[in-house]
């Protein structure tokens, strides 16, 4: 009985929302955009991990170093090449490829090899090299463009790569930028590796900060015309309606709203996945096949959007008395207790704190940690009505605009508050995840040792290639203040094997004498010395080895098989040094050479290295030393120093919060820019009698600031004061000293309010709209 009762009222509600003529019709569709963009927003959330999921399938597959035993040249071989470049911040997937039988492994995305000199690249890519701002690339890539990669063999829309066809890649095998291979993919399945247990922390939190917001504004754009619906239903107690009756027709209209919410928003997250395509947020792109939402997640929206819709409206109702004369809530409403919406961030802290200490060895229920971070995020939106009450209550003097503002907020605190709620939630978040990556990122944070100040970039050239010769072309390079070259060997006791190498071994660095002193302290120098430098790493074996008269071997084999034996004997003219810390941070002892006491045969086992200090004033200035490095070698390593290396786990967690926080903020302005024009419509009668009374536009204008300004306001340092907690409470779960990382914070605050003043400021227009005397007109 029950049921069916609830099932007529309801029913009834959705009737009443579509048959409410114009007005009606404006409702529903101001209800339906604020729920069909959050709607939108949790069905990409949805399609979030299988879009990542495709994107590592998709990386996974293209894998070209199946590391193994030598392989011979067959039919079903394929010799490839890693020319992997950066240009402009951006990374580009270069290969070269030599098929060397019909049965060649063809890449994934590819319909056949290109011929030498010729490539086949990236939609993203073709695009980029046809453009203006793609003519330095173009450069470094001389080969004719012959086709496009299909999206099996990309890992995203705006991915930069290509395949180009080459010969005589077989005598540059060496293991590690070029190989020989009979299939595309991992080497090998490996087991997955065990889950770090602060990323794991960092992944829950950032799913339940970036959700919350959503939530919010999606209970909010429920209650979008609430007043106006309420004076409504009094109009069915004239008719014989009860009370409970009249709040279940209320809930029918929001389900109605939020019905109309679904379907909006699957036709918005369908827009937006074919927009997908043609968009990067912080270097991640992917193709719109790629946003499939589960079914089950996707079932979960379906339901819990409109359930929610009925159970706030149910919620909201419980305090305002609808009779048959009017709406009890015109009068003084009572003040807000606190007491029991301190309960919501007690709860919170009370589950978060038996984990205290516990994050970093992964002792942490998962399910309290998302409980307790909710708790507390929703405590805030449950603060915020009282906070605005007990704030506005207080203000008094001031202009007019002041006082229209005010009294207004005095009036209608809550819907105020509800405003501001999603903004005030997602800033609290965001200083909470800023915190907490703030404070662990020394964990997945390591020195590289690199001498920064010294060298800012330097670029490996292919064993046995000629580098001394090449200094003079980088030095000539624009925006090159010094170029330093050194080759370098191992040398060892016996002939390097690919099976088995020496037992003790010392490395070898050739260069000119100014050269030389960038890793070593040198008493005096000419051409044709050699140094023993000592007081570095392998002081050990460089005592045992380096001693006149003993033969040593060069390191000519590639981890693949092995090169022909070349043997250098140590001199007795040998010359003490002192090793000092090299540009990329090493201290290592060894044998110093320069170029006149090389033997010919020795110069083809070095492998030479450029030290580049550079001039980072001038713009693309590492794209013109890669371009250097390709004209001279096209299998160059172009590297930039560092003075710091991150995880990539950890980078691309940050990354991946960043831009869902990017999304975020958008809904947030939307939204709010939606209410926004709601409150105003709402208000369009009371705004045209002001007018006709003679009240100036600039009055009523500003009286709309500082509706906006008080509780932003209010809320935002609420934020601040939750999302330290939240973030020193973290912190203490992970064990880490509580800092607060203050230009995060005040940068997450200001981006807040800068979404709030951009949305009040796009609604000013419509404000004049509405501020004329023709608005008093009604039929």
């Amino acid at each position: 009985m029950k049921l069916r009762q609830w099932s007529r009222d309801l029913g009834m509600g959705m009737r009443f929302a579509f048959a409410g003529g114009r007005e009606g019709w404006i409702r529903i569709l101001l209800t339906a955009v604020g729920v069909g963009l959050g709607v939108a927003l949790l069905l990409l959330t949805t399609a979030i991990p299988n879009a990542l999921a495709v994107r590592d399938q998709r990386n996974d597959a293209r894998m070209d170093y199946t590391y193994g035993p030598y392989r011979p040249k067959a039919a079903n071989t394929l010799v490839i090449s890693d020319t992997d470049t950066t240009y402009r911040g951006s990374d580009v997937r270069g290969r070269l490829v030599e098929p060397e039988g019909p049965r060649a492994p063809l890449a994934p995305g590819l319909a056949k090899y290109p011929a030498p000199g010729e490539m086949v690249v990236s939609p993203a890519l073709k695009d980029l090299l046809g453009s203006d701002s793609g003519k330095l690339l173009r450069e470094r890539l001389p080969f004719r463009i012959v086709g496009t990669i299909g999206e099996s063999g990309l890992i995203g829309s705006h991915d930069l790569a290509y395949y180009a066809g080459a010969k005589d890649l077989a005598p540059r095998i060496n293991g590690w930028r070029t190989a020989r291979i009979t299939r595309f993919g991992p080497p090998q399945e490996t087991p997955p590796d065990k889950a770090d247990p602060i990323l794991l922390l960092l992944m829950l939190v950032v799913f339940v900060v970036l959700l919350t917001p959503v939530a919010v504004f999606i209970a909010t754009a429920v209650r979008f015309g609430g007043e106006r619906r309420d004076r409504r239903l009094a109009a069915l107690r004239l008719v014989g309606s009860d009370s409970r009756m009249t709040r279940r027709i209320a809930a029918g209209e929001a389900l109605a709203g939020s019905l109309v919410g679904l379907v909006f928003g699957t036709v918005f997250f369908l827009l937006g996945r074919q927009l997908a395509g043609s968009v990067e947020i912080v270097g991640i792109s992917v193709f719109p096949s790629y946003l499939d939402p589960s079914p089950a997640l996707a079932a979960l929206v379906a339901v819990a959007v409109p359930a929610a819709a009925v159970l706030v409206t149910l919620f909201a109702l419980r305090g305002v008395v609808i009779e048959p004369l009017g709406v009890v809530r015109t009068a003084r409403p009572r003040r807000r207790r606190l007491w029991w919406r301190l309960l919501l961030p007690l709860g919170g802290l009370a589950c978060l704190a038996p984990m205290i200490g516990q994050g970093r060895q992964g002792d942490f229920n998962r399910y309290l940690v998302i409980g307790g971070v909710l708790l507390l995020l929703l405590g805030l939106t449950a603060l915020l009505p009282w906070a605005v009450e007990a704030a506005v209550a207080r203000l008094g003097r001031g202009g007019v605009a002041w006082q229209l503002a005010v009294r207004r907020l005095q009036l209608s605190s809550g819907s105020a508050a509800r405003m501001v709620n999603g903004i005030a939630v997602a800033v609290a978040g965001a200083i909470a995840l800023q915190m907490l990556f703030a404070g662990v990122q020394g964990d997945f944070t390591k020195s590289t040792g690199q001498d920064t100040d010294r060298v800012q970039m330097q670029v490996n050239l292919s064993r046995g290639l000629p580098f001394l010769p090449a200094v003079e072309k980088f030095a000539t390079t624009k925006g090159v203040r010094k170029a330093t070259a050194l080759g370098s060997t191992e040398l060892g006791d016996r002939r390097f094997r690919s099976d088995e190498g020496p037992e003790n071994s010392v490395g070898l660095t050739v260069g000119t004498c100014t050269a030389l002193r960038e890793v070593a302290d040198l008493p005096s120098c000419h051409d044709g010395d050699v140094f023993a430098a000592t007081g570095g790493d392998r002081d050990a074996d460089l005592v045992k080895l380096v001693r006149p008269g003993r033969t040593l071997h060069a390191n000519t084999s590639d981890g693949l098989h092995d090169g022909h034996d070349i043997v250098w004997t140590v001199p007795s003219g040998l010359k003490q040094a002192r090793a000092i810390t090299s540009p990329n941070g090493i201290k290592e002892s060894g044998v110093l050479m320069t170029p006149a006491a090389v033997p010919g045969r020795l110069s083809s086992a070095l492998t030479g290295a450029m030290y580049l200090s550079l001039d980072e004033s001038v713009p693309d200035v590492h794209d013109y030393v890669r371009n250097t490095a390709a004209r001279l070698d096209p299998l160059a390593d172009a590297m930039v120093y560092s003075s710091i290396d991150r995880s990539a786990q950890f980078t691309s967690i940050r990354t991946g919060t960043f831009a869902g926080a990017i999304c975020v903020l958008a809904l947030i302005g939307v939204s709010l820019l939606v209410s926004q024009l709601e409150q105003l419509r709402e208000r369009r009668k009371l705004l045209s009698a002001l007018v006709a009374f003679g009240t100036r536009r600039r009055t009523l204008g500003m009286s709309v600031l500082w509706q906006t300004a008080i509780p932003i306001a209010l809320g935002l340092l609420l934020a601040m004061a939750m999302g330290l907690t939240l973030g020193a409470v973290l912190l203490n779960m992970v064990g880490t000293t509580v800092s607060v990382d203050w230009p995060s914070v005040l940068s997450m605050t200001g981006a807040g309010a800068a979404v709030v003043l951009t949305v009040t400021l796009l609604s000013l227009p419509p404000l004049v709209r509405l501020m004329r005397p023709e608005g008093l007109r009604t039929e």
